[in-house]
């Protein structure tokens, strides 16, 4: 509409100067007669302004309507996404974990995104307080719907999912995800310093605290050495930052914010030797004593967790240590172990 609208007005606008020129040069000039001039030069260059004057507050108008056509389009994209009604709501009376204990479990689980294709397919678990459990298999199993699940992104399609005994639809889901941290394979980081970043889960933060939470995510050093330590600006999305760095400052939030449960998606899977090392030393500082669920296709830094959960299909394929899935003749973890093996 604007293509159209702004070139016609446009063509109005200095056609209509053109005509001024027009229809005054010959009267400013006199006819090939040699009769005097009927336009004196005073009365054209007048004229002329007035002109200008006339058509620039046009030029405005338009430009005004091109800005309203923007800004109601824009504001009509806004009330859209705030008009939308949340698919996860809690009922009329929530209950609140003070704190959660991180005891999980899962009854008969279904789900699926569409309504149609189920990802989860009868899951069943149960997971003690403090334990380490390492969700793995093929791409698809459904390893990572296990977590939103967890985390009550969605809610389940059929079955129960238990938090501590209650059921997770029962909770008050903005204090329970309060009480969850994630670290994820592409961490986010705010436009804003260091300092903010960290603190992001737990704003009232002592400066102390956060320095604590940094040396125990091995991300005070290289913190020191940038241009103005944690007051130093990142960049939207931590630009400035290489990957390690990022999810060093990510497991430092973690770390401060102190969660009860803990879902780590594939931490490690982008960075070199040396800063794998590095965040794997953080990490084993970050799940002690928590209940976590570790996402991770490298399956030999999942050696350290209390049980794996092998997804395939959408179900709960295998469960167990490291040493009894690799103990299981023909099993789906054994398989993919000794194939990761012959690949390095």
């Amino acid at each position: 509409m604007w293509t159209s609208f702004w070139p016609g007005l446009m063509l109005a606008v200095h056609a209509t100067t053109v005509a001024v020129w027009v229809f005054a040069i010959p009267r400013l000039l006199g006819n090939a007669a040699g009769a005097e001039p009927s336009l004196s030069a005073g009365t054209f260059v007048s004229f002329l302004l007035y002109t200008t004057m006339f058509v620039a507050p046009i030029e405005v108008i338009g430009q005004m309507a091109r800005t309203m056509n923007r800004a109601t389009s824009s504001a009509h994209r806004v009330f859209e996404i705030l008009d939308t009604q949340p698919e996860i709501v809690d009922v009329a009376e929530p209950l609140r974990l003070e704190p959660v204990v991180g005891k999980v479990t899962f009854e008969n689980v279904t789900f699926g995104y569409d309504g149609v294709r189920q990802v989860l397919r009868g899951v069943s678990f149960d997971v003690q307080p403090g334990e380490m459990i390492g969700l793995v298999g093929p791409s698809g199993g459904g390893k990572t719907t296990v977590t939103n699940l967890i985390a009550r992104f969605y809610d389940t399609s059929g079955g129960v999912i238990k938090i501590d005994g209650i059921d997770i639809r029962r909770l008050d889901t903005g204090h329970y995800r309060r009480q969850i941290g994630m670290v994820l394979q592409d961490p986010y980081l705010f436009h804003g310093t260091v300092l903010e970043n960290i603190r992001y889960g737990h704003p009232e933060a002592s400066l102390a605290h956060v320095v604590e939470a940094a040396q125990a995510a091995n991300a005070h050093d290289f913190i020191c050495r940038l241009p103005h330590g944690y007051d130093t600006v990142v960049g939207e999305r931590g630009q400035t930052l290489s990957g390690g760095e990022r999810q060093r400052v990510s497991i430092a939030r973690a770390i401060l914010h102190d969660p009860r449960i803990l879902i780590l998606d594939e931490a490690t899977s982008s960075v070199d030797t040396e800063t794998e090392r590095k965040i794997q030393q953080a990490m084993d500082r970050l799940v002690a004593g928590r209940t976590v669920f570790a996402i991770a296709h490298r399956l030999s830094t999942l050696r350290k967790a209390s049980r794996l959960f092998v997804m395939e299909d959408g179900r709960l394929a295998e469960c167990g240590t490291h040493r009894e899935l690799l103990a299981k003749p023909g099993g789906i973890y054994r398989r993919l172990y000794q194939l990761q093996r012959e690949l390095q």
